[in-house]
């Protein structure tokens, strides 16, 4: 088999776009396919803000990555002459004996984070907006804030043909045949010969790698609300990035960010309906928007009881553990994966991308991948 590319990453979301980055910087000739157009709305990667935090709720085995991601972001901006990351600090809220909190304080204190223990009364006294139960405690990260997904996936796309990446849109990748010495990509406009080939298609890789590991595709809502009294007091400077454990759910919230969508984002991170991404119902139905407003008038009054103003269907690719998916996918060692984001892999995207980027090139990570490498769930077997 003769390679017409070095590389070939199958999907363009976040964590194929910085593959793209990483691994076409680096000097390879490589091939990016995805099967919608840039920066699209139809899968993970759009919302108009992800959270991006340190003092970490699912634990301190993500703090070497994520610190690398807070670098990489930097990185980003300098090469871009864009602003990507917004900080307005975070607070992670639930009860002290929750599973959020404790989780979120372990990390902190192992990496020596800047952070604070917040009781009730603080919570409400730093943040006024936020009307916390008694029993309510809260994680503050000073370093915490969000960036904005549609620009980052446009940002990275964009360095990634500065260094001479083949970037093709609408175009979908039908079949993955691994051979002796590389892979061959068939998709509905053409054939690709590559020596290796990333699949970071999020919801629609396990179509492409059945065998691979378990993984659900949920679907998810993300709302807009207007305060009541308006949102003055939700803008960055003065309304942080939020997560909070409650009433059998996990609610998360970000400050008024660009306007883009209009008004201040509220969702709900637990749960979810098991759905197919080619068949998905993008209705928000009234009913998901009264469960998210019940949410938030106990926790959130003004923004609970203010005007629902717009919605938006987000897909998560959750794995039984919700851990990444980051390493080979098939016996050979051509076929590799970044996947499996269960809904906050986006804060780590450049360090995913690097990451991959450096598999593809010395079979190895600089920093620790382990936790998230495929074999966990048992061997995969190779694509024929």
């Amino acid at each position: 088999m003769t390679a017409e590319y070095d590389v070939a990453v199958v999907g363009l979301g976040a964590l194929g776009s910085a593959a793209c980055h990483s691994l076409a910087a680096a000097g390879l000739r490589v091939l990016g396919v995805e099967r919608y157009g840039p920066a699209h709305d139809l899968g993970a990667s759009h919302g108009e803000s992800r959270g991006v935090w340190q003092a970490y709720f699912m634990g301190p085995r993500y703090l070497p990555l994520l610190q690398r991601a807070y670098t990489l972001w930097s990185e980003l901006e300098e090469k871009s002459g864009e602003r990507l990351f917004h900080r307005t600090g975070g607070v992670c809220l639930g009860p002290a004996d929750g599973e959020l909190l404790p989780a979120a304080r372990a990390s902190a204190e192992q990496f020596g984070l800047e952070h604070e223990y917040l009781d009730a009364d603080e919570i409400h006294e730093r943040f006024p907006q936020f009307t916390p139960a008694a029993d309510c405690a809260a994680i503050y990260d000073p370093g915490s804030g969000y960036v904005q997904p549609e620009q980052t996936v446009r940002v990275q796309l964009q360095l990634a043909e500065k260094h001479s990446a083949d970037l093709r849109y609408h175009e979908s990748v039908v079949e993955i045949v691994e051979g002796a010495r590389g892979v061959r990509l068939r998709t509905d406009r053409g054939v690709y010969d590559a020596d290796r080939v990333v699949v970071a298609s999020g919801c629609w890789a396990p179509a492409l790698l059945p065998d691979l590991a378990p993984v659900q595709v949920l679907r998810k809502v993300m709302l807009w609300f207007e305060p009541e009294g308006g949102a003055q007091d939700f803008q960055p400077e003065r309304f942080p990035y939020w997560i909070w454990e409650g009433d059998g759910m996990i609610g998360y919230g970000h400050p008024a960010a660009s306007g883009l969508y209009g008004g201040v984002k509220a969702g709900v991170h637990s749960g979810g309906t098991p759905t197919d991404p080619d068949t998905v119902d993008r209705f928000v139905a009234q009913g998901e928007v009264a469960e998210i407003q019940e949410f938030l008038r106990h926790r959130i009054p003004r923004l609970g009881g203010g005007r629902y103003r717009k919605s938006a269907v987000c897909l998560y690719d959750n794995t039984p553990d919700l851990g990444f998916l980051i390493g080979q996918a098939s016996e050979k060692g051509n076929v590799l994966v970044a996947g499996g984001t269960s809904g906050h892999a986006f804060k780590f995207a450049p360090a995913i991308g690097e990451a991959v980027a450096e598999l593809v090139q010395y079979g190895r990570a600089t920093h620790d991948i382990s936790a998230f490498d495929p074999a966990r769930f048992g061997s995969s077997s190779p694509q024929r």
